[in-house]
């Protein structure tokens, strides 16, 4: 079992996650690009005030719940969304499905390779 948080620790992580849902500038959200907790980084990537050039940051997150979320925010342009999508069938998970999903809303067809058409 890890270690237990300090309540220093716990208060950082719930003004870090207060910083994220509450993020307006790009200047705020650059801070929490970075940020070691992934819930943190999908909180701001959910904010509603992020613009595509930061959602297009956390499209490269390494954390797929992160990924998620860029996936479902509506301020998320056509080239972030199909910077989601994985090339390899083999290596396809829930991000590619979701940014597909999305993108098919929005009336972009895919071939039968599961890669949208030009």
């Amino acid at each position: 079992m890890g270690k237990r948080k300090t309540p220093e620790q716990i208060a950082d992580e719930q003004r870090r996650h207060a910083l994220a849902s509450g993020a307006h500038t790009a200047e705020e959200f650059e801070v929490l690009l970075t940020d070691p907790n992934q819930s943190i980084r999908a909180v701001a990537a959910a904010n509603p005030d992020a613009d595509d050039d930061v959602l297009a940051r956390f499209a490269r997150d390494r954390f797929w719940g992160v990924r998620i979320e860029v996936a479902a925010h509506p301020g998320a342009s056509r080239k972030t969304l199909l910077s989601l999508l994985e090339a390899d069938p083999r290596k396809r998970g829930v991000v590619h499905h979701a940014a597909r999903e999305r993108l098919e809303s929005e009336g972009v067809v895919f071939d039968d390779s599961g890669l949208p058409l030009p």
